[in-house]
């Protein structure tokens, strides 16, 4: 029985030996098993488990087993590794390794408002836009590079999850081992993620040019997906969105472009039940409190910038503050990452030298990131991540035997990494077997004695220097072959030539002969002393200065270090513009409590707690709301003649510094319009001026839909310098545009009734839902309203008539500078006018304006205000009001209304905004004068109970602002000093926003940070 038994487990291990490949080999190959075994080795099966004095053995690239007093079998190759440890391998998520170059075209898709390509070039039953490509494999585009893979080993990678990093949607990605074999031995994961983007990458088609663009093509693909996956479209096969409904099962990595695109990203996840993970930029820990509450995992990089070279006063005055601060603070980002309790994987995605990982991950570990997180955060998380914690990540039974031996702790500065074991082959990173001489040794020559002999550095790249009197360093050279040395140097400074010692390590002295400039051969010895000293070196680690700045919110110059709270506050004795009935009056107290208008009235008594404020000769307002602006958002235009699925909601920047500018004006409400570029844009956002909240805090809760349209010039593209391809190219065309997109609606409308009043909906598919008509049948249904840009009289007229086609009104005419020429048809129409004040001439369109328009408009009952679509007047819209006074002999009160009650009934929000009554918002500015006088001033802007601009602070800010800069500047000046690399500070460009600026969100690559890229398709025109 023993002896059948014993043949039944040869010819087992026989069969498991034969290796069976469908690929052929020529030559001959030895085809035993692949058994190692390591023992007497500190093992670190993962983060939280350490082994001492262990064995692990392995078999055909498998782990067997790992613990004390393995026994293995006959043939099994052992190594000693007494005194070394061995970790799993590293895992980097996020790669583009073995990946086709991405070839970037040369403004593809990026050419005014309606140049370059219009439809999708690409053949094939894909997708219509081209930069939706989830029928993109990584797995089969991947090519092994043997000096990459090289470049990862020593760095101890033996695995990475690539992908292809070109379009909105990505495709799959694929897990491949950094091995050199075949491609067919290395994939060990065909599709192991799904990416994401809202870069529309290589993409020569100009839809999308924008963020919010990139937004709404993504969630169009979701949609469109779900549609075909129900069997939406019997008539057309679609790969992409069979691709895209087959990578859903994969884990979902987003890639996030900074802190806010985190949030952004995850807004898009939860409408479709998505969690991604997010690859972030390395600034999450500037939103720390709000990415951690949305629960998503995260991926690091550790690409930290180096210090900008501010010697030259004209450099530094280049840099911002958050340049400076983020500069300073990222290598923190991991530790405040980790300290939050936020699941996370470390990549070296984004770093330009591989050989930097290590520097800048122990420079993450000094500043707060624990060694178990960060050892965990390369191993076992991105394997949970991926789905393959049962193949990667630590080291245990029947997991594929990826592992590296190293000579200390991984995160040492001495640690050496000896090998990297990958499916079960070696790869010799550095010889294990060397021996350590470093040391101090008593050094003599001959009858030349008092020498030393200093051998620092690391164990297998030691660092060698003769010593004169302990003090006089000599130049020294040394070529070492295991345990032979040959060492040449001038012992004494006349020498005319080398002395060349050679000799040979002893197990604790080396010793051999040598012969001295004069010919003459001589005995010398090196005698061990003591442990190695350091050789003194300029400091290229870090800067002598340690102090660390706080992080602002929001995290930019006149931030704070806390976030401002909402009160409640008495102020009294004030001249209060009510906006009501009562009108402006005298030495009057409103409390504000709640967020809300408490009281008004006078001699008011403060509740237990509250904050007194003294009005006394000063001026209480309602705040100022801008019915037309652009600030805060990081798109303004795409380029479709029909663009109503875009929402500039999505693309909302609470950090915008415009923001701060103008509380400082007393602005603390605005209508963030699309711009001009199309004959429908994109869908507004209200907002309320919360500088530095989460974007979503910004928009007003419960505020109706709005969407901007435009007239004239620019959607017909007469001002664009390039060649045009797409429709209208008149004026007649615009109003075509309309028709059309208005009968598609209906016809789209009434699909979805037909479906609703189904009785039995069972085998019948929905329509396909439509974000884009959507949009224009809430307008259709008077739940969407629409501010028009526009000048000429005769469009105006015909914009009017096509909606009384299709039975609804335009809300608001904005710009409308020839809207005293019809303003009876306006009032019939029961439209309101938003225009400016005194600006004309800046376009044909515009050479019949006059600075009369908004006080004919007032005065023949159209609801009119005054709005900036402008950074710059925005801050001072209380003067543009007073410029009606003086235009027509408005009112005082008539004149303060434009630019507050009346923008709030034009955005029917006059019920909570735009007047001072018991109820509505505290959104209030006290004034140091007549809120309409050229010398008024805000002191405090409130929005909802909360100061966000207080005039004493800002005051202190500026001399906190130089401070902070100072301090940093001198820190980035030692850096210079210390000898560690330095970068050039790029000149600031000065973006104004307007109506037609197309502005694409991208990465500027030296800095690490969002920038915009703009394009004004004609930048005479300034609206």
């Amino acid at each position: 029985m023993k002896k059948i038994l014993l043949s039944f487990f040869i010819l087992f291990i026989n069969i498991q030996a034969f290796s069976q490949v469908t690929f052929p080999r020529n030559g001959v190959y030895d085809e035993r098993p692949g058994q190692y075994a390591f023992k007497n080795a500190t093992i670190v099966v993962d983060a939280q488990t350490v082994v001492d004095n262990a064995m692990i053995y392995i078999r055909n690239g498998v782990i067997e087993s790992v613990g004390k007093d393995l026994k293995v079998p006959g043939g099994t190759v052992v190594y000693d590794l007494k005194g070394k440890r061995i970790y799993p391998g590293l895992i980097d998520i996020y790669s583009d390794y073995g990946m086709p170059e991405i070839v970037r075209p040369q403004g593809g898709g990026r050419g005014g408002f309606g140049g370059g390509q219009m439809e999708s070039n690409k053949k094939g039953a894909y997708d219509w836009n081209q930069a939706v490509k989830p029928e993109v494999e990584a797995g089969k585009e991947f090519k092994a590079n043997a000096q990459k893979a090289e470049e990862m080993r020593k760095i101890g990678f033996g695995a990475a999850s690539v992908h292809i990093a070109d379009g909105i949607v990505r495709g799959s990605g694929a897990l491949v081992a950094l091995g050199d074999g075949k491609e067919h031995d290395l994939l060990i994961k065909e599709k192991s993620s799904a990416h994401y983007s809202l870069s529309k990458g290589t993409s020569t088609q100009t839809y999308p040019v924008s963020m919010m663009g990139s937004v709404a093509l993504l969630r169009q693909t979701y949609y469109d997906a779900e549609w075909y996956k129900k069997g939406g479209n019997k008539e057309e096969r679609n790969l992409s969105l069979e691709a895209f409904n087959e990578i859903q099962g994969l884990p979902q990595i987003y890639e996030a472009t900074d802190k806010l695109a985190v949030l952004r990203g995850d807004k898009i996840g939860k409408e479709f039940g998505v969690q991604y993970i997010f690859k972030g930029a390395g600034d999450e820990y500037q939103r720390l409190d709000e990415i951690k509450v949305l629960g998503n995992p995260l991926i690091l990089p550790l690409n930290f910038p180096t210090a900008y070279d501010v010697e030259d006063p004209f450099d530094a005055s280049q840099v911002s503050l958050t340049e400076m601060k983020h500069w300073e603070m990222a290598p923190y980002n991991a530790g405040y990452v980790s300290k939050a309790g936020i699941s996370f994987a470390i990549t070296t995605n984004g770093l330009r030298n591989k050989a930097d990982f290590w520097t800048n991950l122990r420079k993450a570990i000094e500043n707060g990131l624990p060694e178990s997180k960060a050892l965990e955060a390369l191993t076992s998380a991105p394997a949970k991540l991926l789905k393959v914690d049962n193949m990667l990540g630590s080291l245990k039974k029947g997991m594929v035997a990826n592992f590296i031996i190293t000579s200390d702790n991984l995160f040492s500065k001495d640690n050496v990494i000896y090998e990297n074991w990958i499916q079960g082959k070696r790869y010799i990173i550095s010889d294990m077997n060397v021996t350590d001489v470093r040391g101090v040794y008593d050094l003599t020559v001959g009858d030349k004695t008092g020498l030393k002999l200093n051998i620092s550095g690391k164990i297998d790249k030691p660092e060698y220097q003769v010593l004169a009197n302990d003090t006089v360093k000599i130049a020294t050279k040394v070529t070492r072959l295991s345990d032979l040395f040959t060492i040449t140097t001038k012992l004494e400074r006349r020498d005319p030539n080398d002395t060349r010692l050679s000799g040979y390590y002893d197990g604790k002295n080396i010793k051999g002969e040598g012969v001295l400039p004069d010919g003459r051969q001589v005995k010398w010895s090196a005698i061990y002393k003591e442990a190695a000293k350091e050789t003194t070196k300029k400091d290229t680690t870090k800067a002598k200065t340690t102090e660390v700045g706080k992080v602002l919110f929001p995290f930019t110059a006149y931030g704070s270090e806390t976030k401002p709270q909402q009160e409640t506050m008495l102020i009294k004795n004030a001249t209060v513009w009510t906006n009501e009935k009562e009108g402006i009056v005298q030495n009057t107290d409103v409390l504000l409590q709640n967020g809300k208008i408490a009281q008004v009235g006078k001699n008011l008594t403060a509740p237990a707690g509250a904050k007194t404020i003294d009005g006394t000769g000063k001026h209480l307002t309602n705040g100022i709301f801008d019915e037309h602006s652009h600030i805060a958002l990081f798109s303004i235009n795409e380029v479709q003649s029909v663009s109503a699925e875009v929402r500039q909601e999505d693309v909302v920047n609470s950090e915008d510094i415009n923001i701060y500018r103008q509380l400082a004006g007393g602005v603390t409400s605005s209508q963030l319009l699309h711009g001009s570029a199309d004959c429908i844009g994109g869908q507004s956002a209200l907002i309320k001026l919360k500088w530095g909240e989460n974007p979503n805090n910004l928009l007003i809760k419960g505020a109706d839909g709005f969407i901007k349209f435009a007239l004239g010039e620019n959607v017909k593209q007469g001002n664009s310098a390039q060649a045009t391809t797409r429709f209208p190219a008149t004026r007649m065309g615009v109003e075509q545009v309309y028709m059309d997109a208005f009968q598609r609606a209906t016809e789209y409308e009434k699909a979805w009734k037909a479906y609703n009043g189904l009785a039995n909906k069972n085998g019948v598919t929905p329509p396909k839902k439509d974000l884009e008509l959507d949009a224009l049948v809430e307008i259709m249904n008077k739940k969407r309203f629409i501010t028009c840009h526009s000048y000429v009289q005769s469009e105006i007229n015909m914009m009017m008539k096509v909606a009384e086609t299709f039975n609804f009104n335009i809300n608001t005419f904005t710009h409308i500078l020839e809207g005293y020429k019809l303003a009876d048809k306006m009032k019939n129409h029961g439209v309101s006018a938003s225009t400016f004040s005194d600006w004309w001439a800046y376009k044909m369109e515009v050479k019949e304006a006059i600075p009369y328009n908004a006080a004919i408009l007032t005065k023949m009952g159209v609801n009119t205000a005054i709005n900036s679509d402008d950074a710059e007047m925005a801050r001072r819209l209380n003067q543009e009001a007073a410029k009606t006074v003086l235009y027509g002999g408005v009112s005082e009160e008539d004149a303060w209304k434009m630019v507050t009650l009346n923008p709030a009934k034009m955005l029917h929000l006059d019920n909570r905004l735009g007047s001072i009554k018991v109820g509505k918002d505290a959104d209030v500015v006290l004034w140091n004068n007549n809120p309409l006088s050229i010398y008024a001033r805000p002191e405090k802007t409130i929005v909802d109970g909360t100061v966000y601009f207080d005039v004493e602070k800002d005051d202190q800010m500026h001399m906190s602002v130089a401070k902070e800069r100072n301090r940093l500047m001198l820190k980035m000046l030692a850096e210079k000093s210390a000898g560690n690399p330095t970068q050039r500070a790029m000149p600031r460009r000065n973006l104004q926003i307007h109506c037609d600026t197309i502005m694409e969100m991208g990465v500027t690559e030296n800095r690490g940070e969002s920038s915009e890229v703009m394009m004004d398709s004609n930048s005479s025109d300034k609206k």
